[in-house]
């Protein structure tokens, strides 16, 4: 018997056998007339895939010159709206901490009001508000702004969560040595707060690559905005946007195993045996 379930019996195993089976002939009879409607539409013709597969047409360096521009617009905006997130989401958690009470509510307004905004809404907002009061950015910046005000307050939240879940005889402990609040968090809490919640914040990282592509609303050149300027000429709107969404799943992935492996190391480590750990600190020996 499995500690979360019973084993099927065999009536339960035919069972199962034949419902995966209707399922799998149901999504290939899909996946079959999808293909036979796009093969009446004359979507697998070379004329369509040959700008983005056959190097020796004449669009193909052209198209894939602008992608590469394209998708290097996109990574500069989600390392930037990254960098800023965290830093900005760092301090506004610290702030809830170690908020008194009489203006905790302002910080708190501060994160609900835009954790509760699309994140669409804060990037418009930043392009239209910010020139209207007289300070003109360059547009990336803008669509940075607008990524950083959403996300910042979704990694604020996240950090505070793993401040939260530390046992509360750390700070206890520290306050006995005599450290201050501040020091506390900065020496004793926060470290460990990120180690225990890095693979929740590396998703939210996978979501701000994401977001990027949200900055055609203010005609970023991000990779979908590329994408959507290339099929005006190659008129191929299905192909494109096809290889656009493969960069973003291989690049998505490639991140999303990243946490997997940094969650897995962090994992070992925990359960790495007394002995072979460094020796710690007589501070941290006795914090721990």
């Amino acid at each position: 018997m499995s500690v979360l379930y019973d084993i099927p019996g065999p009536r339960s195993r035919r069972r199962i056998l034949i419902g995966s089976l209707i399922a799998g002939a149901v999504v290939l009879a899909v996946l079959v007339v999808v293909v036979l409607r796009l093969a009446e539409q004359e979507q697998f013709t070379a004329e369509k895939w040959g700008p983005l597969l056959d190097p020796t047409t004449e669009e193909f360096p052209l198209v894939w010159q602008r992608i590469g521009l394209g998708l290097q617009a996109t990574l500069a905006a989600a390392a930037l709206a990254v960098v800023f997130s965290l830093v900005v989401g760092t301090l506004l958690a610290v702030t809830r901490l170690v908020s008194a009470p009489w203006y905790r509510w302002l910080v708190v307004g501060v994160v609900e009001l835009l954790r509760g905004l699309p994140v669409v809404v804060t990037i418009f907002f930043a392009a239209r508000a910010l020139p209207a009061l007289g300070i003109d950015l360059p547009i990336l910046a803008y669509l940075v702004i607008g990524l950083t005000l959403y996300n910042s307050v979704i990694i604020a939240e996240i950090v505070r969560a793993g401040v939260a879940s530390l046992p509360r005889g750390q700070a206890e402990a520290a306050a006995a040595v005599g450290m201050t609040r501040g020091q506390s968090l900065r020496l004793i809490q926060l470290p460990q707060a990120f180690r225990v919640m890095l693979p929740a914040l590396i998703s939210q990282l996978v979501v701000v690559l994401k977001d990027t592509a949200l900055g055609f609303i203010i005609l970023y050149p991000e990779l979908l905005r590329t994408a959507q300027i290339i099929v005006q000429t190659t008129k191929n709107p299905l192909q494109m946007f096809f290889v656009v969404a493969i960069i973003f799943i291989v690049i998505n992935y490639a991140l999303s195993r990243l946490a997997t492996y940094v969650e897995k190391r962090l994992s070992r480590s925990t359960t790495t045996p007394t002995g072979a750990a460094p020796a710690p600190s007589a501070q941290e020996g006795a914090l721990v």
